[in-house]
């Protein structure tokens, strides 16, 4: 399961645009645009549901690929996971993320073990 955990910490493998991914399953996509689309107040179409996972070569979501400022920042410092980074604690990104799941924060955690 390591892999599956995100730079940040969320479970990729239990990632609605993953499992949409994997199983090719097009109704999941609608759904998960749909609902990605309100809660980012922007459009995302059922066509940016693609997704393997974020620390696994292949296809991302666009944000996951390219917007993600946590991503982005761990690609750069090179490291597995923000479990890893030093300035993990006081870090403003992965604060908020944790703010709305703090599974993700036991997972880096974990990660650790």
């Amino acid at each position: 399961m390591k892999k599956f955990i995100a730079y940040c910490g969320l479970d990729c493998e239990t990632c609605e645009a993953r499992i949409a991914t994997i199983t090719n399953d097009n109704a999941l996509r609608q759904k998960v645009s749909i609902l990605w689309s309100e809660l980012n107040h922007t459009v995302i179409t059922p066509e940016m549901i693609n997704c393997v996972g974020c620390r696994i070569d292949g296809p991302k979501t666009p944000y996951c690929e390219s917007l993600c400022p946590i991503r982005k920042c761990a690609e750069g410092k090179k490291l597995e996971t923000c479990g890893d980074c030093r300035e993990m604690s006081s870090c403003k990104e992965l604060e908020a993320l944790i703010k709305n799941n703090a599974e993700a924060m036991n997972n880096l955690k974990n990660m650790k073990l």
